[in-house]
């Protein structure tokens, strides 16, 4: 089981252990799936309501097929935990956050000053996402 550095949810934490997208798909019992980069995340759709846990791996920062993934579940109304496990560094923290993970797991612990800086960075955002935070230019034509 990874190790949970930072976590954005009030729930009590899962610690199911995460089968395989494939392994899931053989025997749709479990709580916890973990999407690798090349599985395809609509795979789970179907089976939302009996998830807790969607762990994505991020085996190298400069593999961002994940976001897509948390992106996906979000935006079809996975409301369980969505945990970015692996390579996740300092710069990614406020992307991953607005694409729908609210739990991080990276493979070395990360600053927790230098993550608080990363994940407060950006006041203002230009585009809609899973995060419901709303863009500036919308913000802008509310008056």
């Amino acid at each position: 089981m990874v190790e949970v550095q930072f976590r954005f949810r009030d729930d009590e934490a899962v610690n199911d252990s995460a089968v395989t997208v494939d392994a899931f798909a053989e025997q749709t019992n479990a709580t916890a799936v973990r999407i690798e980069p090349g599985d395809d995340a609509r795979a789970l759709l179907p089976f939302l309501d009996q998830l807790a846990l969607v762990e994505v791996n991020f085996p190298a920062w400069t593999d961002g097929r994940g976001y897509s993934s948390a992106r996906v579940l979000r935006e079809a109304g996975f409301t369980g935990e969505i945990r970015a496990v692996g390579d996740v560094v300092i710069d990614m923290l406020s992307h991953l956050r607005r694409c729908g993970f609210d739990a991080f797991a990276p493979d070395k612990p990360l600053n927790p000053a230098d993550a608080q800086s990363a994940f407060e960075r950006w006041d203002n955002v230009y585009q809609a996402a899973a995060d419901g935070r709303q863009p500036i230019w919308a913000l802008r034509h509310q008056n």
